[in-house]
């Protein structure tokens, strides 16, 4: 039988066992606060390490993560334990990229965090946008200093522009289509960069020319051989070209021809040459009035100036009056006399061309070629 005393002690001895177990569960929970990307919670948790509280939690971590305390350090009741996670930021600037990893949640303070504080920077997001756990790209450009001259003006400013066109661009400055960029508007922009605009016009113009006439020549038996006649007159030409000029700052740099199209075809002179021998000498070079010319006056050396105001216009026409000229086209003096008609109609007697002899001489000759022919040697008679 089991004493008073015994069922005592025994009593006790249970009593000591159960507070010995209630002792222990109290020291393995433990009250833990938690910050996990600046979310804070608390938890009362079992463990004896970081890293089991997080387990008891849930909360993955993965390499780049950062954990204070480390995983591995021993955790007490009442410790905070804060979690960042770790993102991929894909960062271009000024067009060079590279990937990092930031446990900051925000564009701001992760570029803060690598040192870019980016005053005056573009960037493609805002600078409070949230960096999820998938990661972000993010484009800046940064400010630089850049010289562009264009019309004549010399212009220096600090600018966020990733290329010379966008440059440009944010300068206010219009290109045409012709105009040429030094260096091109694709290059991108650095600092101290020096752009210079040269403003390129080009401007087609028609232009017409005249196509000269030629002369084709047929044979007459209704002439003597040293007698000639225009049959048809010639009709110069006309060609039209277009050309285009090019101006670089209002300076002509180049004149281009880009066609050339007859417009008008010229239509050659038809000379009639004689093949008729003449049956005898020629006219005499003391002729005067009594070679078949009316209202004209005759004075002394054989001149005759009969028709003179006819005389005139036809050289007018032939040679626009000028009595000397010579032009080696064959044909000479105001009246485009033939150097073989001149001389068989007495040319010789005053000069060895018409060109060499006055006005009055050549009157004088022509008047003897009328008295045979009339004017029909003249186109313009």
């Amino acid at each position: 039988m089991i004493s008073r005393n015994a069922k005592i002690l025994a009593a006790a001895g249970a009593a000591v066992v159960l507070t010995g177990g209630a002792v222990g569960a109290t020291q393995l929970d433990k009250a833990v606060n938690l910050s996990v990307d600046g979310t804070t919670s608390s938890a009362h948790v079992f463990g004896s390490t970081v890293g089991d509280v997080l387990d008891d939690q849930g909360i993955a971590v993965k390499p780049g993560d950062v954990v204070v305390p480390a995983a591995d350090a021993p955790v007490s009741d009442g410790d905070t334990i804060t979690v960042k996670y770790a993102r991929l930021l894909t960062l271009t600037v000024d067009g060079k990229t590279r990937q990092v990893r930031t446990t900051e949640t925000t564009v701001d303070g992760a570029l803060l965090a690598l040192g870019l504080r980016g005053e005056g920077a573009r960037l493609s997001v805002s600078r409070s946008q949230t960096i999820g756990r998938q990661g972000l790209a993010v484009s800046v450009v940064t400010p630089k200093a850049v010289t562009v001259t264009v019309d004549g003006k010399t212009t220096t400013k600090t600018i966020a522009a990733a290329t010379v066109g966008e440059a440009l661009t944010q300068l206010g400055v219009r290109l045409g289509k012709a105009d040429k960029v030094n260096p091109p508007v694709t290059t991108r922009l650095t600092s101290g960069a020096k752009v210079a605009v040269q403003r390129v016009q080009t401007k087609d113009k028609k232009v017409n020319e005249a196509i000269a006439f030629g002369t084709t020549k047929k044979k007459t038996s209704d002439l003597y051989t040293d007698q000639t006649k225009v049959s048809r007159a010639g009709v110069a030409g006309v060609r039209t070209v277009t050309v285009r000029t090019t101006v670089v700052d209002g300076k002509v740099v180049s004149t281009k021809k880009l066609s050339s199209k007859v417009t008008k075809a010229p239509v050659d002179r038809i000379l009639l040459v004689g093949t008729k021998a003449r049956p005898a000498a020629a006219p005499s070079t003391t002729s005067t009035g009594s070679t078949g010319s009316t209202g004209g006056s005759s004075s002394g050396g054989g001149i005759n100036l009969a028709h003179a105001a006819m005389w005139d216009s036809i050289a007018q026409c032939e040679s626009t009056g000028n009595w000397h000229i010579n032009t080696g086209n064959g044909y000479y003096g105001g009246l485009q006399f033939l150097t073989s008609t001149w001389l068989a109609y007495g040319g010789g007697d005053f000069a060895s061309r018409a060109d060499l002899a006055s006005r009055e001489q050549q009157i004088t000759v022509a008047n003897r070629v009328y008295a045979d022919n009339g004017t029909s040697q003249w186109g313009c008679g």
